[in-house]
């Protein structure tokens, strides 16, 4: 079967950046639907026409993957609106963040603690991607029609790199 708008397929991937150093590499393989909200343009394109077994290598710009990064999207704030419990690497989505952060961080975005200081945090609102310019290696391991809820719901739930709220840093914050 060939790779159509709203069909589901099984990727596995490697990842790299521009100087050739792995990312990430996804060895069993995922399920994404062509033609929903899982996959970038860009590689939804390129799996378009291909089947089972196919390799496809991609190069994709920030503007084509995950934007341009933006430094008005970090914020300093008080360490001291935060539970002593936060570590770097903890996300921490925006409509959560603590009273009296900046009013100016938009609430819909998810961000991650880059750096603790004693007195600051550091959030940063871009996806730790942004900015960069990937290579992708992509094999097709599995292609199947979309059942119907599948395509209404518009997403396996397994969007490609998208970065979630982790459970722990949330709670620590409600």
């Amino acid at each position: 079967m060939e790779i159509t708008q709203h069909c589901v397929v099984g990727l596995t991937w490697t990842l790299k950046d521009t100087l050739g150093e792995v990312l990430d590499e996804l060895d069993s393989p995922v399920e994404f639907l062509v033609g929903g909200d899982d996959l970038l343009a860009k590689i939804e394109e390129a799996l378009q026409g291909h089947s089972v077994g196919d390799h496809i290598d991609l190069q994709l710009e920030p503007e084509e993957a995950f934007g341009d990064y933006d430094e008005n999207l970090v914020f300093l704030e008080a360490r001291s609106r935060f539970p002593k419990e936060l570590e770097e690497g903890h996300t921490v989505e925006g409509h959560a963040l603590p009273a009296g952060c900046n009013p100016d961080a938009p609430q819909d975005l998810l961000y991650t603690v880059t750096e603790l200081y004693p007195e600051h945090v550091v959030l940063d609102g871009n996806h730790p991607l942004a900015g960069i310019a990937i290579r992708i290696h992509l094999d097709v391991q599995s292609v199947r029609e979309a059942t119907q809820e599948e395509q209404e719901r518009g997403t396996l739930g397994t969007g490609f790199f998208k970065i979630e709220a982790q459970a722990p840093g949330n709670d620590l914050l409600h």
